[in-house]
């Protein structure tokens, strides 16, 4: 079974929308899927909606942290995930053709040494990004910071991701930080346990402009990444 982890913040007008696609693109796809919406401190109606969405969809559950934070959600949904492929979307950003390239990467099924994460890059060769010129340096500067603290592979972490959730159940379990870097972590720590990650390209053309501003987002990013190194310590030596 695959797990698609979807956390809302604020998502009334676009959650029912996002998750008929999803739905949708799997019902056709004969896949046996789960989608675990994950309200996070809304304050509009996206919990209303998802309670909803679940009572005339059997495939959705929905669960409510009562606190905003993207990395929490995102932890709640993976640990309450049933499948053994877990795939994470956005509501505004979330593209059902990378799922389809990303599990033909991971290939759990046929190939249990393969990668166990594949993230979908905005960075990587071939990928177009069509946010701002600021965004697209910003996550520049972050991708650079990540490979020389902490020694990381891709050349993203941020975004869409399918995960082999089997594999990957106690290196969740160990991370620590929440917000903006848990998926980032997690790359970290299966990298460091002699994991293999992979990511493909995509495109990137965002539905709404970003709740959060650069100028707010990148102090709460540097606090993070400050955090993240005392966690894991710098770059083991070979």
């Amino acid at each position: 079974m695959i797990s698609v982890v979807l956390p809302a913040f604020n998502e009334s007008g676009m959650l029912d929308a996002t998750v008929a696609a999803i739905h949708e693109g799997f019902i056709s796809r004969k896949i046996s899927f789960e989608i675990q919406i994950v309200e996070n401190g809304s304050t509009d109606e996206t919990n209303q909606i998802a309670e909803e969405i679940c009572s005339r969809l059997p495939e959705v559950s929905t669960q409510s942290l009562g606190y905003a934070d993207y990395g929490e959600a995102l932890r709640a949904g993976l640990k309450s995930s049933v499948g053994e492929v877990a795939i994470i979307f956005d509501v505004d950003y979330f593209d059902l053709d990378f799922a389809d390239s990303a599990l033909e990467v991971l290939d759990w099924s046929a190939n249990p040494t393969g990668p166990v994460v594949v993230v979908g890059s905005k960075r990587a060769p071939g990928s177009s990004d069509n946010r701002s010129r600021l965004r697209r340096l910003a996550t520049a500067i972050f991708s650079g910071i990540l490979r020389r603290q902490f020694g990381i592979s891709l050349s993203d972490t941020h975004g869409m991701k399918v995960l082999n959730l089997a594999a990957l159940r106690g290196v969740i379990d160990e991370c620590q930080c929440g917000a903006d870097l848990f998926d980032t972590e997690v790359i970290i720590r299966a990298e460091r346990a002699g994991m293999i990650v992979a990511e493909v390209p995509v495109n990137v053309t965002e539905l709404r402009p970003s709740r959060t501003s650069i100028l707010r987002r990148v102090p709460r990013t540097l606090g993070g990444i400050v955090r993240l190194r005392r966690v894991l310590g710098p770059v083991p030596k070979d």
